[in-house]
């Protein structure tokens, strides 16, 4: 379980250009609040860090891939946006 300050600073960071994005990580944290291991905790982390674009194809499904390690989180954010 994140601490509040990780857990507000991964909020912060996941805040992006593309409205679908947000939206997609807004369901995402109210699921799970503070609730992440350190495992999805980096795997997020680690998608965080692709342009918005490239980063909505694999959500949205348009693209498989992915940086590798982070398939789980790709299912789950794929998942959330199925499932709002």
């Amino acid at each position: 379980m994140l601490s509040d300050t990780d857990y507000a600073r991964l909020r912060w960071r996941a805040r992006r250009g593309l409205l679908e994005n947000d939206l997609v990580f807004e369901r995402l944290f109210k699921r799970r609040g503070a609730g992440w291991s350190e495992d999805e905790h980096a795997q997020l982390l680690r998608l965080l860090e692709l342009d918005d674009v490239l980063l909505w194809d694999l959500i949205a499904g348009r693209s498989d891939d992915w940086p590798e390690g982070t398939a789980e989180m790709v299912a789950l954010l794929r998942e959330t946006l199925r499932n709002p």
